[in-house]
């Protein structure tokens, strides 16, 4: 069973979906990122989850590292969104360089997409993903949303732009 909760944040209303291994999905602005698996029903939102949200949005960045997440995806888009976790709070990651994170350098144009297709915002943190040169790039609660997020994280404007070692 898939439950359906939501809290409010500084960006509006937080939707997630949690199944029995963790968060399905997560969405700001009352965005559902993808379709889900049936039946799911609302819920009240579980304690530790809206917690962890909370603290994080009340600037504990790390608050939301160790949620559970069990995003549907294939196995390549598994990998992007495992090692989008790895990115810590106030570091940027340019698409290269998660491609190279992920052991497919010159795969940019399919890590692009995996980040795209991320269904679960904010804990898995495809908006730290920006462009090589430094600039946004795309986010799907559109650019004013990741800048916010980039900005609460402090790793934003590009100066904080770091590279992985």
């Amino acid at each position: 069973m898939i439950e359906l909760s939501r809290v409010d944040s500084p960006l509006g209303t937080v939707t997630f979906a949690v199944g029995q291994r963790g968060l399905r999905a997560l969405a700001l602005g009352d965005r559902m990122p993808m379709s889900l698996p049936s039946p799911a029903r609302e819920a009240r939102p579980p304690p530790e989850i809206a917690a962890a949200l909370a603290a994080y949005f009340a600037g504990d960045l790390r608050a939301i590292d160790a949620m559970d997440v069990d995003p549907e995806g294939t196995p390549f888009q598994q990998r992007v969104w495992a090692a989008l976790r790895t990115i810590p709070a106030g570091t940027t990651w340019s698409y290269a360089e998660l491609a190279r994170a992920v052991g497919q350098p010159a795969a940019t144009r399919a890590v692009g997409a995996a980040n795209g297709r991320n269904p679960i915002a904010l804990v898995v943190p495809c908006h730290r993903v920006i462009a090589s040169d430094g600039t946004l790039g795309g986010y799907g609660g559109g650019l004013e949303m990741k800048r916010w997020l980039l900005r609460h994280e402090h790793s934003w404007p590009a100066p904080a732009f770091r590279t992985r070692s």
